[in-house]
């Protein structure tokens, strides 16, 4: 099993390496994106990950492509995988587009396998390309190290993650209470057969909401006071500005202070998943839910959707089960939960609109006042058939 265990690294001016390794691979990514678009107009074919790292290998004695020698050249390698990795899921048609240059203060981090990295766990360091780092140590590092990635985030704080291999205890599925979710947003996000186990989750960019429009007004101010003059480009127009904005420190700071604000929204988003994870992988022993198009949901309901995190809380959701010994099963989604009867089972198909909420069934009578419960108690039926089946 591989594990991922994160670090922070304190502040310090020699952080300031790390920063230029970090834009360093930005640019090699950026130029090895270049050189595969190049390549497929010359030849109409694609360009290999062994070619590419042969021909980068060409490139380091070039003065003009110094910035390749200054973050590794394992991590130079994994540039290369990364862009391959790309495609390769663009050839799968899971991606919509092969990779594409990005801006350089954007990148995030790069990677080193065996070399260009030391660890001293006893004084909480690690060298990195010739340099130590003090990192904070929350945790202790389990299994065998198998890549350092340094990794910076929008606030411009450095991380180092160690993904480990680390053997994993054999969990036997355990017997206990089942229980079915149909994912609702109206009163509850997490709607069950019964209204006792239904599952609340905040929204904390809600809760956060006047804080982030506080900010996004002064950010405004700044840029229009900066604003020298509009030019027209393409169907809109682009702003021309007195001075750069990485020239801009008050600017700067407002940018920082914006992605703090959401940097602390998405860990308490993700704290109280964990927290929501663990309790129901105790209480019940047999999860049903349905798989749901969540990015089909949110062009109808916008950022509701995206501020339950939902797909997020089903990944942690998964992993926490895999420990507990608690089964997850996931209902197809085109099953219709919400167009059946879980009285007599009769399929009433003139419900597909989502705002009818109360129905009567035409076949035995039933009176269904909520349609997400309704939905919740034949997820857990077709649930439990399929784990008998199993």
């Amino acid at each position: 099993m591989m594990k991922t265990l994160k670090f922070k690294l304190y502040r310090s001016h020699r952080n300031r390496k790390l920063h230029k390794q970090i834009n360093a691979a930005g640019l090699a990514y950026n130029h090895c994106v270049k050189l595969h678009k190049r390549y497929y107009r010359l030849y109409q074919k694609h360009l290999k990950k062994a070619r590419l790292q042969k021909h980068i290998t060409k490139l380091k004695k070039i003065p003009k492509f110094s910035y390749f020698l200054e973050f590794g050249s394992q991590a130079v390698q994994n540039v290369a995988e990364r862009i391959e990795f790309g495609y390769e899921k663009f050839f799968r048609k899971e991606n919509k587009r092969p990779p594409k240059c990005r801006k350089v203060r954007k990148t995030k981090s790069f990677t080193l396998k065996q070399a260009g990295w030391k660890l001293d766990e006893k004084n909480h360091t690690i060298v990195i390309n010739g340099q130590k780092y003090r990192y904070h140590k929350s945790r202790e590092i389990e299994g065998t190290i198998k890549t350092v990635t340094i990794k910076r985030d929008a606030v411009g704080d450095i991380y180092v993650c160690f993904v480990c291999q680390v053997e994993q205890n054999t969990v036997i599925p355990r017997f206990g209470k089942s229980i079915g979710f149909d994912f609702g947003l109206k009163d509850h996000i997490l709607v069950a057969p019964t209204e006792e186990d239904d599952v609340d989750m905040p929204r904390f960019f809600q809760q956060n909401r006047n804080k982030l429009k506080k900010m996004q007004r002064k950010v405004s101010r700044k840029l229009l006071a900066n604003t020298d003059h509009f030019v027209k480009k393409g169907k809109g127009q682009a702003t021309v500005y007195k001075r750069p904005l990485w020239e801009c420190k008050n600017i700067q700071k407002c940018f920082k202070e914006q992605a703090r604000l959401h940097r602390k929204i998405a860990n308490q988003r993700e704290a109280y998943h964990w927290h929501l994870a663990y309790e129901l992988c105790s209480k019940y022993a047999l999860i049903c839910l349905e798989s749901l198009n969540m990015r089909w949901m949110q062009k109808g309901h916008g950022k509701k959707v995206g501020d339950y995190g939902f797909s997020a809380f089903l990944t942690i959701l998964k992993y926490v089960a895999s420990r507990r010994g608690t089964t997850i099963i996931q209902i197809d989604k085109w099953f219709p939960s919400s167009q059946l009867c879980h009285d007599c089972g009769y399929q009433n198909k003139e419900i597909k609109d989502v705002r009818i909420r109360e129905w009567n069934c035409p076949n035995c009578g039933k009176q269904h006042i909520d349609r997400d419960r309704n939905a919740a108690k034949n997820i857990l039926r077709e649930g439990l058939r399929q784990f008998e089946a199993a």
